[in-house]
């Protein structure tokens, strides 16, 4: 008899437990949901899209977890001037070595058409790894947290460069590169928009708490490297890019169908021809990355040179961490705002686009370095993250409209490369530079006029003359 009593009375107590549980686990599942559905949309599910889009999510929310760590121990936790100190051994560790591999990183990618996805998930489960060995040295402050950080930024710099050449392979029907790429970069924006106050909250529990969530984030994105389609690894019709002009080539040649061995791939072997590189589809792709290499120097002057100024000279009647996350916020709304308008613009005359945002920058850099207040520091931030989103969304659709199907994926490669070197160059500039807000601004500046200057005109020219390959819409 007790035992039935008790059987029945423990009935509700199951179906009450079962009605708690669902109610707690909905909200967790219905963000999933409502997220799958969002990355998967438009095609991007059957085309495998989607998938990469989550996989750069995590991407992005790793990395910030593993900013937040370096950020806290190598700058925020000690004095300015011993700060300074720190971050330029961080920079001769790390930043050094790296402009002499970053070189190196596109052209041994070209060797692994094959294996793009292990080349992924290789990347992120190096960097959980890695993240495990930082944990244990900002702990004791030894000295192998900085090459730690070397191996963390290059496979951060791999995969990015091997995502840039995975995309278009798995464009979904009537889907623009560039509407694709700003899926993309919208993913991880969010992610790191998300993970970043995690990341602080675990920081408040120990230094090596985020470190240990980077990790976990990081083993994930392993696993969900390989769910990848198998096309990803296909090198079907590719050829290696090369940033050399072909003798004998001037200007743009038309595209022209390349697959098979009667094609003009085919012909341009029996001829005796070179193959095509980056300046043989005529100067867009070039001048473009030109300008994009002068938005991403500014990119990493103004991380460096900010960090340090606003924490000796704070903006007017506000602290050095409300002014950094007021600088921080600003180019990480500029960005986002630049991601939304390329996806809405579609590209269309990306010449004009790119040198209209590089004039943008320009301008904007000027006033700040004449009129150098708190609104004209959050201005050019914002401005900054705009132009750089919008520049680099218009480059990649020129690459798309421009350069052959043969050799496209490894141009994504070269002028990834290209440009992440800007950045540490920049990076250099801002450590090196005095902490005058003037100069700085000035030298921001200038950086961007000596962009204007080898690209816009020859961005201009080819706008009104028009392209002989059909506009990326």
């Amino acid at each position: 008899m007790t035992s039935a009593r008790s059987h029945k009375d423990s009935g509700p107590l199951r179906r009450t437990g079962r009605t708690i549980g669902r109610a707690l686990k909905t909200p967790f599942t219905g963000t999933a949901r409502g997220i799958r559905k969002a990355t998967h949309a438009h095609g991007a599910g059957e085309s495998g899209l989607g998938k990469l889009i989550e996989l750069h999510a995590v991407n992005g929310a790793g990395d910030v977890m593993i900013t937040i760590a370096l950020a806290s121990t190598v700058f925020f936790s000690v004095p300015t001037d011993e700060a300074r100190g720190r971050v330029a051994l961080y920079l001769a560790v790390t930043m050094a070595p790296f402009t002499l591999l970053a070189p190196v990183i596109g052209p041994l990618l070209d060797h692994l058409p094959h294996g793009r996805r292990a080349a992924m998930a290789g990347a992120m489960l190096a960097r959980a790894v890695l993240a495990l060995t930082m944990a244990g040295a900002v702990a004791t402050g030894g000295l192998e947290l900085y090459p730690a950080a070397l191996g963390v930024l290059v496979c951060s710099k791999a995969y990015g460069v091997v995502r840039s050449a995975v995309v278009p392979r798995l464009l979904p029907p009537r889907f623009s590169l560039v509407k694709a790429n700003s899926r993309v970069t919208l993913a991880g924006l969010l992610a790191t928009g998300v993970a970043a106050p995690i990341g602080a909250g675990l920081q408040t529990i120990g230094s090596g708490w985020p470190l240990y969530g980077a990790c976990a984030i990081f083993v994930g994105g392993t696993v969900l490297a390989f769910t990848l389609p198998h096309k990803v690894d296909s090198a079907k019709g590719e050829r290696k890019a090369r940033l050399a002009l072909p003798q004998g080539v001037t200007g743009a040649r038309p595209a022209t169908k390349r697959n098979g061995r009667g094609g003009s791939a085919g012909r341009r072997e029996r001829n005796g021809e070179k193959r095509p590189g980056l300046r043989s589809v005529g100067p867009s792709v070039l001048n473009g990355l030109q300008a994009n290499t002068a938005h991403r120097a500014l990119s990493g002057f103004l991380i460096f040179f900010l960090a340090f100024l606003l924490r000796e000279q704070p903006l007017s009647g506000q602290s050095a961490a409300v002014s950094l996350g007021i600088v921080g916020v600003a180019a990480g709304a500029g960005n986002a705002i630049g991601t939304a308008v390329g996806s809405w613009l579609r590209a269309r005359g990306p010449e004009a686009i790119v040198a209209a945002v590089l004039a943008l920058a320009l301008g904007i850099a000027v006033l700040a370095a004449l009129f150098f207040s708190t609104v004209m520091v959050a201005a050019l931030s914002a401005t900054a993250g705009f132009t750089q989103a919008l520049s680099k969304l218009s480059l990649d659709a020129m690459i798309q409209r421009d350069v052959p199907e043969e050799v496209r994926t490894s141009a994504f490669a070269r002028s990834e490369t290209v440009l992440q070197m800007a950045w540490v160059i920049g990076g250099g500039i801002g450590i090196a530079l005095p902490l005058n807000g003037v100069l700085g601004m000035s030298v921001a500046a200038g950086i961007l006029a000596l962009g204007a200057a080898t690209s816009v005109r020859g961005l201009l020219s080819a706008a009104r003359r028009g392209s002989p390959h059909p506009r990326v819409a």
